[in-house]
């Protein structure tokens, strides 16, 4: 029997087109696998069984027909649980929605199913999608295929998780602080954050159900076992909110490379301001050397014309300006009375979170124009390279730590301890200047633990960065399958 859940999306289609292999034969592949697998890890938190497999011989009668529903006909898939589908439970971590079930789906979500994807499940998130580890009170925590005394990242930690474990082949996930990227690193799987504002983002949670305003900095964006299954999914999910859709077009051009030979490569890996952990930046200085044995022109000083401490203020004084909405009063006075007593130099992930959580519109101009003067330099620098070559994380794979007051969490990097937050430094250069960045596995640690390296690409040149993903792919070997599973 064919192992079919751990073959790509796009493999799987093939051999649905080629009548090797049916939606109906793989939606009950997929069922058996979370029936037996999933309770190790807690990744898949809702199923529709029983309506996936009436859509996927749907599905099949179509395709007998000769009718095509689209570039994803038959694919069964799971969908984070940040974004709604219809009529199934779309809690976003959150006890206060745990009852919702929304009459219909994300505008990405409504993409994927009008290709022709036969939705199956939802993959668990944190409360709210805010933390970089997966666990909640309604679902409970979600554990890394690869060593379940880990977390798989966050927020889209259950989609990560599901997809090294083989519990589904696609997934959709958000990104705000690394959301997609982190839990690709951890779990040794493909993730894309899609230039900011190509992917609808209306039906995400949060904001609550009904929310038609969308947030900055978030993106909604794909996850897979192979970098072509990225670019799969972006092409189908990326379009207009419906709302606004009149006159919209988008036109991503082509990769500026698709061969190692013709691809400028800066990599920006040793910063001061935050270290990464001495097995990762070798597995990311391999996979650099590899593109640069297949011809890429690798530079390993290049640096765009800011620090990284620069870009991570200006980062986590928007990003906290945005996740911290709807704060209760006793929190910001909380704020206020840390600001009052914190140094004008004070730059703490305590403090640079009280500034973002009562930033003004006014102070909120002032540090976009900071954030426009960063993307010119951003787009100056790439006249020069393609991609930059980044951490995704300072470190593979922590413990579970639950611990509520992230103040009182720290990670090991380099027997060192750090500040939990500082697993957002590396997140933030692309979130901040709205840009593409892929992540792709380069190999595995000592322990057994993946790593993946971060691709950073020129604003809307989305295809780059998974291009890039693709050569790394070909030259140190993609994705692995956890042991036992």
């Amino acid at each position: 029997m064919t192992n079919w859940h751990h073959k790509p999306a796009s493999h799987l289609l093939d051999a649905m087109a080629s009548k090797e292999v049916s939606s109906a034969e793989l939606t009950q592949h997929f069922q058996d696998r979370v029936e037996s697998k999933n309770a190790d890890i807690n990744a898949v938190i809702a199923t529709n069984f029983e309506g996936a497999h009436a859509r996927a011989r749907e599905a099949d009668e179509a395709r007998a027909r000769g009718e095509s529903w689209g570039p994803l006909h038959g694919l069964p898939m799971t969908i984070k649980d940040a974004l709604e589908v219809a009529g199934m439970p779309a809690v976003g971590g959150a006890p206060i929605w745990k009852d919702h079930r929304p009459t219909q789906h994300a505008d990405a979500v409504q993409r994927i199913v009008d290709a022709g994807a036969v939705i199956f499940g939802k993959t668990n998130v944190p409360f709210m999608s805010g933390d970089l580890q997966t666990y909640n009170d309604v679902y409970g925590t979600t554990n890394n295929p690869w060593d379940a005394s880990c977390g798989p990242g966050g927020s889209s930690g259950g989609a990560a998780a599901a997809l090294a474990a083989g519990l589904t082949p696609l997934e959709l996930g958000s990104d705000i602080g690394g959301s997609i990227r982190t839990p690709a690193h951890l779990c040794g799987v493909f993730g894309h954050k899609p230039t900011y504002g190509i992917v609808s983002k209306r039906g995400h949670l949060p904001g609550p159900p009904g929310s038609l305003s969308e947030s900055d900095l978030t993106v909604v964006g794909p996850l897979g076992l192979s970098a072509k299954d990225l670019s799969l999914l972006l092409g189908v999910v990326a379009g207009p909110n419906p709302a606004k859709a009149t006159g919209w077009q988008l036109a991503l051009p082509k990769p500026r490379a698709t061969s190692p030979k013709d691809l400028r490569v800066a990599v920006w890996l040793d910063d001061p301001y935050c270290d990464i952990d001495t097995q990762s930046a070798a597995l990311i200085t391999n996979a650099a050397n590899a593109l640069s044995d297949a011809g890429a022109n690798v530079d390993f000083a290049a640096r765009p014309d800011f620090t990284l401490a620069e870009i991570t203020e200006a980062y986590l004084i928007l990003l906290h300006s945005v996740v911290t909405t709807g704060m209760p009063e006793k929190v910001r006075e909380k704020w206020r009375t840390q600001l009052a007593q914190a140094a004008p130099t004070d730059k703490s992930h305590e403090i640079l979170q009280a500034r973002g959580g009562l930033l003004t519109h006014a102070d909120w101009l002032t540090w976009h124009e900071v954030r426009e003067q960063i993307n010119a330099k951003w787009a100056s620098f790439f006249q020069s390279y393609d991609v930059v070559l980044a951490p995704t994380l300072m470190r593979p794979a922590f413990p579970h730590d639950q611990t509520p007051n992230w103040s009182k969490r720290e990670l090991t990097v380099n027997d060192k301890q750090r500040h939990y937050m500082d697993v957002l430094i590396w997140a933030g250069p692309a979130v901040l200047s709205s840009l593409p960045a892929s992540v792709a596995p380069v190999g595995l640690t000592q322990e057994g633990l993946p790593v993946g390296v971060q691709i950073i690409a020129p604003y809307l040149e989305d295809y780059t960065s998974i291009a890039v993903a693709g050569m790394i792919e070909d030259l140190v070997g993609g994705f692995r399958s956890p042991p036992g599973f």
